[in-house]
């Protein structure tokens, strides 16, 4: 199948952008990397009238910046990019493990970040690091100006993200990190989506723990924060009877999906398990 016939425009400005998308609405459709808005063209799974092209605005709309209590990375800046930087490395070493995850270098080399957020996968794992860490997604509308929305509004749904049909998101803002993290995945194969993802965050203090953040993914048609599962952790030492207290305020937040990838029973199995090794991984010397 071959995608509907669609106007094509690659605007210079972001401010050109936002025009042609307010002009549009909710007929334009924008492209940064394209890795999943291409396959969705040629399956006619969505038929837009206009492809708005953003990779002419890496200027406005890509690049890492230290600010004021985190990181803000702009909506056009690649996995690969993010990958390699040395600011990710040393502020939120989390999202370059995690991007060893996203597809394969072809895809890494081409996918974007603002992208990946906009396309609002529950289980992709950009998205589910912003809503552990409590992210800021920063959207942007020609009539309305900006909007800072946070990730946990933000995802609304599978493949629902918080945006007007005028909007872009434009950065996403991080706040600092806890000083250790573990991640678990499970997929049927290499680069699948994902079955179950796990994301642990937290800082050692003194026998116990602090910052403590747990993200769950492909349990919900959002990503999850675990909050109430973090808490309990964040009271004391980690012996057994606290971590099966955490296990079990995780399965309290979940509502798995059934389908062609797994069963929402088998979700529902793997959830506590996963983040059991998980938990065990951060607190360990083992790497992440």
């Amino acid at each position: 199948m071959k995608p509907v016939n669609f106007q094509y425009e690659r605007p210079e400005t972001l401010a050109d952008a936002l025009e042609t998308m307010r002009s549009y609405g909710a007929f334009a459709r924008p492209l940064s990397g394209g890795q999943s808005l291409v396959p969705m063209l040629h399956m006619r799974l969505v038929q837009p009238a206009v492809i708005v092209d953003l990779n002419g605005l890496g200027a406005e709309l890509a690049g890492v910046r230290v600010v004021e209590g985190g990181l803000e990375i702009g909506a056009l800046t690649r996995y690969a990019e993010l990958k390699s930087s040395p600011q990710i490395a040393e502020h939120l070493p989390a999202l370059a493990h995690l991007l060893g995850y996203v597809g394969d270098r072809q895809v890494r080399n081409r996918g974007t970040i603002g992208g990946s957020i906009a396309q609002a996968d529950p289980t992709g794992e950009v998205p589910l690091l912003c809503v552990t860490l409590g992210a800021t997604i920063i959207v942007r509308s020609g009539a309305r100006g900006a909007r800072e929305i946070p990730a946990r509004e933000f995802f609304q749904g599978a493949y629902t993200p918080g945006l007007e049909p005028d909007e872009l998101v434009v950065a996403v803002r991080f706040p600092r990190s806890p000083e250790r993290f573990a991640f678990t995945e499970v997929c049927r194969k290499h680069n699948d989506f994902a079955v179950v993802s796990v994301l642990a965050l937290g800082t050692p203090a003194d026998g116990s723990w602090r910052d403590v953040r747990i993200g769950l993914g492909g349990v919900a048609d959002r990503p999850v924060s675990a909050e109430a599962a973090a808490g309990v952790l964040e009271e004391g030492s980690w012996e057994e009877a606290r971590i099966q207290r955490a296990l079990e305020a995780a399965q309290e937040v979940i509502d798995p999906p059934d389908d062609v990838r797994a069963s929402a029973e088998y979700r529902r199995h793997l959830t506590p398990i996963k983040l059991r090794r998980t938990l065990a991984r951060m607190s360990s010397d083992a790497p992440v």
